[in-house]
């Protein structure tokens, strides 16, 4: 698939998610590729069909993008609920479990998701797998002794890599953590792994998010179509 299809397949499941939000909800907004054609909808609808919501975004990226349009943004501690919050992901398997965290927001996404009524992902079809793991899993890490959670990451046979940018420095998260992204292929059992990561000093989350997305909205060539978690 080439990149102009997938980006057809992003905007069609943006397009088909922005449906959720109604007038006077407050919406969590997501961060990455797909995430943008969202915002990019829900800015039309703003300005076209007076579409009133207030966003709660979980980077400083889509903050800026949905302001642009005229979006109402407020921090995320001065709402008492978050109705639905729409966010891309890296992988997803049908048992709902997923991967997120290739754009490096995956503490603001999870926090952002924790304090949702209701989580909705919007993937192209090439997110969707059998096993998670193929796409690196993001960890987010405080730097002081960064290279000591690495070392214990290696002994456990993780495969880690401290993620860097073009010109070879640190990637900074909108905490100014570092990310290092475990190569682990397959992941058979993502709650023990989900378990040891969190576990260990020094970090302070993972990209995994096991069981907790209500809905997934797939970009297909046939036209969006919806997994409902019945776990949920």
């Amino acid at each position: 698939m080439d990149k102009a299809q997938q980006d057809a397949l992003k905007k069609a499941a943006g397009i088909e998610a922005a449906k959720l939000v109604k007038n006077g909800m407050i919406a969590g907004l997501g961060t990455g590729s797909t995430v943008k054609f969202l915002v990019d909808e829900l800015g039309r609808r703003h300005q076209e069909e007076g579409l009133e919501f207030t966003g709660v975004t979980t980077s400083r990226r889509t903050q800026a993008q949905a302001e642009s349009y005229g979006i109402k943004i407020v921090d995320i501690d001065d709402v008492d609920h978050i109705d639905v919050t729409i966010d891309g992901a890296d992988e997803v398997d049908k048992n709902f479990n997923g991967i997120k965290g290739g754009g490096a927001a995956l503490l603001w996404e999870k926090i952002v998701a924790t304090n949702s009524n209701q989580i909705v992902w919007i993937v192209d079809e090439s997110k969707v797998v059998d096993t998670i793991g193929k796409f690196p899993l993001p960890v987010e890490v405080i730097p002081f002794g960064a290279g000591q959670v690495i070392k214990k990451f290696e002994a456990r046979g993780y495969k880690p890599v401290l993620r860097l940018d073009a010109d070879g420095k640190e990637v900074r998260t909108d905490e100014n953590n570092f990310v290092v992204d475990l190569h682990l292929e397959r992941i058979d059992h993502p709650q023990e792994l989900a378990e040891d990561l969190i576990n260990t000093v020094g970090v302070v989350e993972h990209g995994l998010f096991l069981n907790m997305v209500d809905k997934v909205i797939v970009g297909d060539p046939n036209g969006p179509r919806v997994m409902t978690n019945a776990n949920k």
